[in-house]
C-alpha cells in the first residue's frame, strides 16, 4: 500500500484523500469522494461518485462502493464486498445532537457500535444497516432492506425489518434444498451446481 498518489492508484481531481490514508494499488477513487485520515482501503477497490470514508475505516481488497454512500467510523468491509447505490451505514444506536442538559454532544458523549460486513457480501441499493450487526460471508441484502440483526453466511434477507428468506450461492443464485446429513443442509446452486453446507438449525429459520 501507499500513502501518496504515485500512479499506483487513481484519485479524481475533485476527490479529497487525506495524506494519512492508505490506499492500495489499482484502487479508483472517483468524483467528489472524501477519504479521511487513517482510513485503510485495499487493492483494486472502486469508490464511486460522492463516497465518504470516515477516519479509521478498514476496507479490504476488491470492494465496490457505489454512488452516495457514507462508510462511518466503526464499519469494516472485508474483501469483495459490494455496496449498492445510496445504502446506509450507522454507528450510533442512540443518536442525539444534544445531551439532556441541552449542551451539544461531543465526541466522547456517545458509544460506538461496530458493524462488520464479511467477505463477498452484497448490500442492495438504499438498504439501511443498523449498527452493531455482522453480515456473513456471501450474504445478500435486498434493495431497501432495514437490517437490524446479524445475517448468516450466504443468507438472503430483505424487507423492513429484514427477514431471512433463503440462502444464495457465491454466484448470486438462490440455493435449493438438497440432502440433509450430519445436521447440515447440503444446498445446491441451480446455476453453477456448487454445493453449500448450511447448518440445519439456520436453514430452518428461513421464511
Amino acid at each position: 500500500m501507499s500513502q501518496k498518489n504515485n500512479n499506483k492508484f487513481f484519485v479524481h481531481p475533485t476527490a479529497d484523500v487525506s495524506p494519512l490514508a492508505k490506499v492500495g494499488e489499482g484502487t479508483k477513487i472517483w468524483q467528489h469522494c472524501q477519504v479521511r485520515e487513517n482510513a485503510v482501503i485495499g487493492r483494486n477497490c472502486i469508490l464511486s461518485k460522492g463516497v465518504y470514508i470516515d477516519a479509521g475505516v478498514q476496507i479490504g481488497n476488491n470492494v465496490k462502493i457505489q454512488n452516495g454512500i457514507s462508510v462511518y467510523h466503526g464499519v469494516t468491509l472485508e474483501d469483495g464486498v459490494f455496496c449498492g447505490p445510496h445504502c446506509v451505514f450507522t454507528n450510533d444506536k442512540q443518536p442525539r445532537a444534544i445531551n439532556p442538559d441541552g449542551t451539544l454532544k461531543r465526541a466522547d458523549d456517545w458509544v460506538l457500535s461496530k458493524t462488520l460486513v464479511k467477505m463477498g457480501a452484497s448490500i442492495g441499493a438504499h438498504a439501511t444497516i443498523v449498527c452493531g450487526v455482522t453480515i456473513g460471508r456471501w450474504a445478500m441484502i435486498g434493495a431497501g432492506a432495514v437490517v437490524t440483526r446479524d445475517v448468516p453466511d450466504y443468507g438472503l434477507v430483505y424487507g423492513n425489518p429484514a427477514r431471512l428468506h433463503g440462502f444464495v450461492c457465491p454466484c448470486g443464485e438462490k440455493l435449493l434444498p438438497g440432502k440433509e446429513q450430519d445436521e447440515l443442509m447440503h444446498a445446491q446452486c441451480p446455476k453453477c451446481g456448487k454445493i453449500i453446507e448450511i447448518p440445519l438449525e439456520i436453514w430452518r429459520k428461513a421464511i
